[in-house]
């Protein structure tokens, strides 16, 4: 296992938080506006998690997370940026049915609104979930912000590579299992093929 890596996933910064706390184990993604080939795209199974606060609506969010949430004018960002976590992406999921969708509904931090616009967006396209087993980083950065690191996208390249040498699990190894075979209870249901990344 690589020790270091450069490799992040950007996500709202109440959708981390809610993953470093244990609340979830489950990203929605259809991907950004400048993601390659304008499709979402899996091509690494271990990041770090960076958040970010632009795009954060709490009308989107359940409430219980609606209120951790302090919009910001376009184009905002922070001087620099937490990065606390990192985690194991463990299974990918293309979901298209809007019945499954609905049942996985509390798994995750975001409300009916949010679901049914993601769906209604680039609609030929299926929404990816993601499961992901978080750690917590054994010393948290605080990195400058680059603009390489703006737009809508959803991976980046850090500047400088980040230790994930000594992994403390958010959640326990039963406490992971019995969400993600929840999950996977209910995509199963699913006729269209699942598929799983294995580390590396």
């Amino acid at each position: 296992m690589q020790l270091i890596t450069t490799h992040a996933l950007k996500e709202w910064a109440v959708a981390v938080d809610a993953l470093e706390q244990g609340k979830t184990i489950m990203l929605l993604r259809k991907g950004g506006i400048r993601e390659e080939n304008n499709r979402f795209q899996v091509t690494c199974d271990r990041v770090l998690l960076y958040p970010t606060y632009e795009h954060q609506q709490p009308h989107l969010l359940k409430p219980e997370y609606a209120d951790r949430v302090q919009p910001v004018q376009p184009g905002w960002h922070p001087e620099t940026i937490p990065i606390g976590s990192w985690a194991e992406i463990t299974d990918i999921f293309q979901v298209t049915e809007e019945q499954t969708i609905a049942d996985l509904l509390p798994f995750h931090i975001w409300n009916e609104i949010f679901v049914s616009d993601r769906l209604k967006w680039k609609p030929r396209q299926p929404l990816f979930i993601l499961l992901l087993r978080t750690y917590r980083l054994s010393q948290p950065q605080i990195i400058p912000y680059s603009s390489e690191y703006g737009g809508c996208k959803s991976w980046i390249d850090l500047i400088e590579p980040i230790s994930i040498r000594d992994k403390v699990p958010v959640l326990k190894d039963d406490e992971y299992t019995q969400y993600s075979d929840d999950i996977r209870r209910i995509v199963s249901m699913l006729p269209k093929k699942v598929f799983t990344i294995k580390p590396s």
